[in-house]
């Protein structure tokens, strides 16, 4: 079975990976424009606030192009959607955890201040959370894809026992109708009544 057949397509978490990508890129994708409306130097360390967080034109670019990413992946969806959140998310973290070793340094190259490293923490654990919603976890609902698939025994249990329920509940609605009922006003030789 491939990754992709683990989800179904019409299963409601899709619309959360889907959703979750999309507000998150909608997010990079303004910060990273209004970066260029300011119009910076591709690495100046120096540049302007935008919404309290520092900027340049290459964090502008790297801002858009994840932006357009997760919206890429939200346009897909399915598990394509939720193991791009989980990558983005823990590459935001990674950066956040780098960028804060390296400020006041000249290795600051996309000239992050202290907003811009709280930032990343809490982007990334944002879109981290968007794409292990209801697939990682220690308790999965038995309905959960991802549950069906680490337990397949299980799952193939209990969709023996919700077969034998609903055929078992099938024969019991047919046994209580009883025999074929006929019209008040039809006699038993099917004449009408006079």
């Amino acid at each position: 079975m491939k990754l992709s057949d683990e989800l179904p397509t019409d299963h409601h978490l899709v619309r959360v990976y889907r959703v979750g990508g999309a507000v998150c890129g909608c997010i990079l994708l303004a910060f990273g424009c209004l970066g260029f409306a300011d119009a910076l130097s591709p690495f100046n360390t120096s540049g302007d606030r935008i919404a309290g967080m520092t900027t340049n034109i290459a964090l502008s670019w790297v801002s858009v192009v994840v932006g357009l990413v997760l919206l890429a992946g939200a346009a897909v969806g399915g598990n394509f959607a939720s193991t791009l959140n989980m990558t983005v998310g823990a590459l935001f973290i990674l950066s956040g955890f780098y960028h804060l070793f390296v400020l006041d340094r000249s290795a600051n190259f996309l000239d992050f201040g202290m907003t811009n490293v709280v930032f990343s923490f809490l982007m990334g654990l944002l879109i981290l959370t968007f794409g292990m919603y209801g697939r990682v976890s220690s308790k999965l609902s038995h309905d959960n894809p991802y549950w069906r698939r680490r337990h397949p025994r299980e799952a193939a249990r209990e969709a023996a026992l919700k077969r034998r329920i609903a055929m078992a509940s099938a024969t019991d609605s047919v046994e209580q109708c009883g025999p074929e009922r006929r019209h008040p006003l039809v006699r038993g030789d099917g004449t009408g009544t006079p």
